[in-house]
């Protein structure tokens, strides 16, 4: 696995992030719904981040991102819809196509699962996964979450849930 830092997403972000996103935007929009074309310029980038940022102040968010020493953003990883009075929230993240597979994904969603729980004190964690993304479920299920019955409203998706013991 590359030596890769998770930190906090932050304003100064924006120019790599967008990067990030631009170059892997076939990729995830193979894998998620795609985002609105007006998101992949320097005013959409940074209204996102502001939005993101501001969500975490009001602690409705928790925006990382995944940081390769000498490529830059290689992944973000968000616990998004966090819900205190119901100790939950989502969890979800994109990995740089060129670093799929070297675990980073587990190690976001680790990440992610510490600070649902050091952090927020959350009871538990969510995801939706499309029947497609076979990578995801597979990461999502080796951190511990179980897929959720009844299947989804959507049938081409998958709920999964993991329960945090504290």
């Amino acid at each position: 696995m590359p030596t890769v830092s998770v930190r906090p997403l932050h304003m100064t972000d924006i120019p790599a992030l967008l990067r990030f996103e631009i170059t892997n935007r076939d990729w995830f929009e193979s894998q998620i719904d795609p985002r609105a074309a007006d998101f992949y310029s320097v005013q959409g980038i940074t209204a996102h981040v502001e939005d993101y940022l501001r969500g975490f102040a009001e602690g409705t968010w928790q925006p990382l991102v995944l940081e390769e020493a000498t490529q830059g953003i290689v992944g973000r990883a968000n616990l998004k819809d966090i819900d205190s009075t119901r100790g939950c929230a989502e969890v979800g993240y994109r990995i740089d196509r060129r670093f799929c597979g070297q675990g980073l994904a587990t190690l976001a969603l680790q990440q992610l699962i510490h600070e649902a729980r050091e952090r927020w004190q959350l009871q538990y964690l969510v995801a939706d996964v499309y029947t497609r993304n076979v990578g995801s479920s597979k990461v999502l299920e080796r951190c511990g979450f179980v897929l959720e019955p009844p299947p989804a409203a959507d049938p081409h998706k998958l709920d999964y849930r993991l329960v945090l013991g504290h």
